[in-house]
């Protein structure tokens, strides 16, 4: 069962990030929201259009906005930063360590409100804010299951309680892979991918029925954990049933695993006893990987079976 949560960024941990030096507003200014990843440089607000701005992205001013206020006259300028430094704005950071304008930085402590300096250029800012504001706000979806790392492709394992998911990530770890999370997993989209990490309480631990909870970084070394991985593959296991087709030659589409958006390779494994599930997923993990480079065992077993066929009906003539 998977669960979404809304996710917001507080200015303080935004700042501490980028170590930004804070010119304006005090310690409890940094207990704003940042909602929206996405940063605004406000040229057409500086000259007063104000049509379809998103007021709650931060503004990042560069030399050429700088450039503007340096000739705008006060009463523009005490008009124009009255709207930048509203309660909506989170913060405004200036770059190349520009010095602040007098009348936005008599604002901005008026009411309290958070201004940073950075070192770094215009373009550069943008980028490391917008990358890091997509990561920090993008989408958590909550999922049962375990998260591996196998053979450099993460393997993220699925299905009911009871299903072996633990054991088969404690005998994957045996086998030197590596174990991202447990029970569950914590998923965000991110650049376009799906990444895997356990939550805080969570992270480096297995529970194992019988035994407990182990610590698979004191068991097996540090080498055995990691703090998050892509998501490049889904298996889900269920309960074997007679009376079910199963994938066999691996030809036959199997429906995708789809979370946040995005859609991942699935295959299902049926849990019966006797079958080795750890070596079923490395198994599967290694013919993924062939197939996205191009070597296909069931499509090469599919022309064999159309080239015999093709035979015999010539031998047949």
């Amino acid at each position: 069962m998977e669960h979404q949560e809304e996710i917001k960024c507080l200015i303080r941990d935004f700042k501490e990030h980028f170590n930004f030096e804070q010119i304006t507003g005090n310690d409890q200014s940094l207990e704003r929201w940042i909602i929206v990843p996405d940063v605004n440089r406000p040229g057409l607000e500086l000259a007063g259009f104000y049509d379809h701005t998103e007021p709650r992205r931060v503004v990042i001013m560069g030399l050429k906005e700088m450039a503007y206020v340096n000739q705008m006259k006060e009463e523009d300028q005490w008009e124009r930063f009255e709207m930048l430094t509203d309660g909506w704005t989170p913060a405004i950071i200036i770059a190349h360590d520009l010095p602040c304008p007098p009348i936005l930085n008599e604002l901005a402590n008026r009411k309290n409100f958070p201004i940073f300096v950075s070192s770094l250029s215009t373009s550069q800012l943008l980028i490391d804010t917008v990358t890091y504001l997509d990561e920090a706000l993008s989408p958590v979806e909550y999922v049962h299951g375990v998260l591996v790392n196998v053979h450099g492709k993460g393997v993220l394992v699925t299905g009911d309680s009871g299903m072996g998911k633990s054991e088969i990530a404690l005998e994957l770890i045996r086998n030197g892979h590596i174990l991202i999370a447990d029970d569950r997993v914590d998923v965000k989209r991110t650049h376009g991918q799906l990444i895997g990490h356990a939550p805080e309480l969570l992270s480096g631990m297995l529970e194992i029925r019988g035994i407990g909870i182990m610590n698979a970084a004191q068991m097996f070394g540090a080498s055995a954990v990691m703090s998050r991985s892509v998501i490049d593959f889904v298996i889900n296991l269920e309960s074997w049933d007679d009376q079910k087709d199963y994938l066999r030659i691996g030809i036959e589409e199997t429906e995708p695993y789809s979370i946040l958006g995005i859609q991942v390779p699935r295959l299902v494994f049926p849990v019966k006893e006797g079958r080795n599930m750890a070596m079923l997923v490395e198994s599967a993990v290694i013919d993924f990987t062939l197939k996205r480079r191009g070597f296909d065992s069931s499509k090469d077993f599919e022309e064999r079976v159309y080239n015999m066929i093709k035979k015999k009906n010539s031998e047949n003539k």
